[in-house]
């Protein structure tokens, strides 16, 4: 029984192009209590393998987060799949707004302590006592209170290149951070104002309004579906959006364009631009936003020393990377001293 990717990326890329099949690329979550981890994500890998489901699938205790692409041709059947699992059944699927037929090419489902790590260790929290959801109209609505305090769940080079107006967006590299911070700054508001959350697709926030519940604050919301969803329905009920520019998504399409509206600058020369890339230099890999003419200036790359060595043979580069570990350099995304042009005005908007 295959439970692992055999073919690479490359292999996997030219099998799409010769299949010329139409797929789709969608998004969902569920917080649960799955009992054995390692056996639902086996039984997954198996059923999923068969519908040419790719995509990065975390898989924990506490739930399922998942981000992939299937051909069109196989949703019903990838549908029928969740349906068999009671907590996944009739489940809101958040479908992409733009479709690329190479948004993933692998199938990675990995087993997770959890599906959001959240750095907090609290037999008390339970993760399912969830804020109340709101649908793009309310939310828009709740958004003009003035006791209302709307809050980025997302990081930094996230809310960088698109958020809502009027949002606290922290300045900060994981989700973990931000509860902290968050709470530090609002503990003062827990009974006076209603305190409204988004992020991509409903996930984090999800928890983050648990947690804030679960630390006293007594009018949470968040928006249901996240970002995606909120997209969807202002364009199909013909809504003011109160989101501008783009949405940032985890796979090789990088981000989704919500409005026309460009609030971010190129990192090397600071040009308006919103397109994120990642450093040519695998040794590096670094994601920043880069113009098109600083990626050929700079070939695809964010420092003069990684320009360098993308100029070598492969093999050399190869012999530079020997045990080099570069998930530090990754981790940190949109943050390198070679950056003069780093956007501050918006993503690094403090509470």
């Amino acid at each position: 029984m295959q439970l692992y990717n055999t073919l690479s990326a490359e292999e996997r890329s030219r099998l799409i192009d010769e299949a010329g099949l139409r797929r789709l690329t969608l998004s969902f979550y569920a917080y649960a209590h799955i009992e054995d981890p390692q056996l639902f994500r086996d039984n997954l890998f198996v059923k999923w393998s068969v519908l040419d489901v790719l995509g990065r699938i975390y898989v924990a205790k506490e739930g399922i987060n998942a981000q992939l692409s299937l051909p069109a041709d196989n949703f019903a059947a990838f549908k029928n799949s969740l349906d068999i699992y009671p907590f996944l059944k009739d489940i809101r699927l958040n479908i992409a707004i733009e479709h690329d037929n190479k948004s993933f090419l692998k199938l990675k489902i990995k087993v997770r302590d959890k599906i959001v790590a959240d750095g907090l260790n609290d037999d008390t929290f339970d993760v399912t006592d969830i804020g109340i959801h709101l649908k793009a109209k309310d939310f828009n609505k709740m958004m003009d209170d003035p006791d209302t305090i709307v809050i980025d769940m997302r990081n930094h080079y996230e809310s960088e290149i698109g958020h809502f107006t009027g949002a606290i967006t922290p300045d900060v590299d994981t989700f973990r951070d931000s509860l902290p911070i968050i709470h530090d700054q609002l503990k003062d508001y827990k009974n006076s104002k209603n305190l409204l959350m988004y992020c991509t697709g409903g996930i984090r926030c999800e928890k983050a309004s648990a947690y804030f519940k679960h630390q006293g604050f007594k009018n949470v919301y968040q928006l249901e579906g996240g970002i995606i969803e909120y997209t969807r329905q202002i364009r199909a009920e013909g809504l003011e959006p109160k989101f501008i520019g783009k949405n940032f998504v985890f796979d090789n399409r990088l981000g989704e364009r919500i409005t026309d509206d460009i609030i971010a600058h190129c990192h090397q020369c600071g040009k308006p631009c919103d397109n994120h890339t990642n450093c040519k230099n695998g040794a590096c890999h670094l994601l920043f936003i880069q113009c098109d003419e600083c990626a050929e200036k700079m070939k695809g790359c964010c420092s003069d020393a990684c320009m360098e060595i993308v100029s070598l043979s492969e093999q050399q580069q190869k012999v530079l990377r020997k045990g080099i570990k570069n998930n530090t350099m990754i981790f940190k995304k949109g943050r390198s001293e070679s950056l003069l042009y780093k956007e501050t005005t918006n993503a690094e908007q403090g509470i």
